[in-house]
């Protein structure tokens, strides 16, 4: 084969005729280090044996070190770029480039000479960002003079960040309210506690510690913020203001009365109040204190209902039918207890309405409680308002005998610690009855407490009514009259 084939310019349409040619002996010799190969010329060298370090090739020649790549030429690949930062030079200043003076101030607003020019539909577009504060400063400075000028981009943009606003609701920082129960269920599961706490005990203790994980991080300005307590005298809705101070002393004298009956010290000392009832008590230790309470009023009151729990589970469950006097009626412990944890939620709801902080109910075996002991006052407030001519009379010529079953009200409390009782309407002693129920009313369980504790009129509260108006009237009333401060 001529030399001088090798060095002829590839003929395309020669490589696709030939391809299935059989290779001639001659047509390319063995390399022998005399030349290079077409292909290593491109590559530098990369197929070639390795023959740099000059040793012989095995027959005898001389190796010749393989020239590298042509310096004139670029590579085929790029190798990767190094960054300036591991080269050890120093960075460029940016501010050579560019007058200081004329660098813009980031403390100072975006003129409007220097907004982006932008076009319809890439403000229109960047409405999205803008409602979700993702933009630029340039560009939400540039999207809001749109917007004054925009009408349809203007009603977008609002309903956009209407949206922005539902996807965002607030929530409280607090943990679930059952999480505490559910907790401390699985741990006495475990470990079944060597004194344990008493059921009718346990609605206080965890709204004792709700309420102080509330308060534990209030400052000056949130024990002094004003709250105003409400409950109903009769029938008509009266209130009293404070402060988150004086709520928690109002809470501190009241469980006072059941530290009285478990022998306990009176937290109210030697200030005496002219008669035994909740607001005697409350506007007696207000009077005495020379200056309006403060945050100190916290850890007396944590420390008594710490006492309370302990000492109620120390007595055993037996201790629940032991009397504590509330100066114009007694209530058994076990309904004493159960009744100060639902003052405490009600009070902490009136505190977190005050620093503008959400507050959940109890959760739903606790709820369940405090709706059955108002379920079971029901009936002696009823007949109490009767002798006080604020109900209607009862309309047979006797009162139903004790223990047998007479005119009933269906109460049913819907949601979490829900449930179903009847309420005897003739007499306190009577037993309700399915088989002569003449009213139905249904009603949330927080807001059953809520009209309650008086801050719920009686026209707001039902959900639902059937039967008796009258009966349902009285009923109403009968629960709101159960509020007091």
């Amino acid at each position: 084969m001529n030399e001088a084939r090798r060095f002829e310019a590839y003929d395309e349409q020669e490589g696709r005729d030939g391809r299935d040619r059989p290779r001639e002996q001659g047509d390319r010799k063995p390399y022998d280090g005399s030349r290079k190969d077409e292909d290593t010329a491109d590559d530098g060298g990369t197929d070639a044996p390795d023959a740099t370090d000059g040793t012989n090739n095995g027959d005898g020649g001389d190796v010749r070190p393989t020239p590298g790549p042509d310096p004139d030429r670029p590579p085929r690949i790029p190798p990767p770029r190094a960054s300036v930062e591991d080269t050890g030079r120093p960075l460029p200043d940016l501010t050579d480039l560019t007058d200081p003076a004329e660098l813009p101030d980031p403390g100072e607003p975006v003129s409007e000479s220097a907004l982006p020019v932008l076009e319809h539909r890439v403000l229109k577009s960047l409405l999205g960002a803008w409602a979700l504060a993702a933009c630029s400063p340039e560009e939400t400075a540039a999207v809001e003079e749109h917007l004054g000028s925009c009408g349809f981009c203007a009603d977008e943009a609002r309903r956009l960040r209407e949206a922005v606003g539902l996807l965002h609701p607030a929530e409280s920082l607090d943990l679930d309210p059952s999480l505490r129960t559910r907790v401390l269920q699985s741990c006495l599961e475990r470990r079944p506690p060597r004194i344990p706490v008493p059921q009718w005990a346990t609605p206080y203790d965890a709204e004792t510690a709700r309420l102080d994980a509330l308060l534990q991080d209030f400052g000056d300005a949130e024990w002094h913020a004003p709250v105003r307590l409400r409950w109903f005298r009769g029938d008509e809705p009266t209130s009293r203001r404070t402060t988150v101070a004086g709520v928690i002393a109002h809470l501190l004298t009241v469980d006072g009365l059941v530290a009285l009956a478990l022998g306990l010290d009176d937290p109210m000392g030697d200030v005496a109040a002219e008669r035994a009832t909740p607001s005697a008590r409350t506007e007696a230790y207000w009077r005495a204190s020379h200056y309006p309470p403060t945050r100190v009023v916290r850890a007396p009151w944590r420390e008594q209902s710490h006492a309370l729990v302990r000492t109620a589970s120390f007595t055993g469950g037996g201790a629940g039918e032991l009397p504590v006097s509330y100066g114009d009626f007694d209530l058994p412990l076990r309904d004493a207890m159960l009744d100060r944890a639902f003052e405490c939620w009600v009070h902490a709801e009136d505190i977190a309405e005050a620093v503008d902080y959400p507050y959940e109910p109890p959760s739903g075996s606790d709820l369940h409680q405090l709706v059955g002991l108002a379920a079971r006052l029901l009936p002696r407030v009823l007949s109490a308002r009767r002798r006080a001519g604020l109900a209607a009379p009862s309309p047979g010529r006797h009162l139903v005998p004790a223990g047998e079953p007479g005119r009933s009200l269906r109460l049913e409390i819907e949601g979490s610690g829900g449930g179903e009782w009847l309420i005897p309407l003739d007499s306190p002693a009577a037993v309700g009855s399915a088989e002569h129920e003449v009213a139905h009313v249904a009603l949330d369980g927080a807001e059953f407490c809520r009209l309650a504790a008086g801050h719920v009129s009686p026209a707001e509260a039902a959900a639902g009514q059937m039967g008796d108006r009258a009966a349902i009237r009285d009923v109403l009333l009968a629960a709101a009259s159960l509020s007091r401060m």
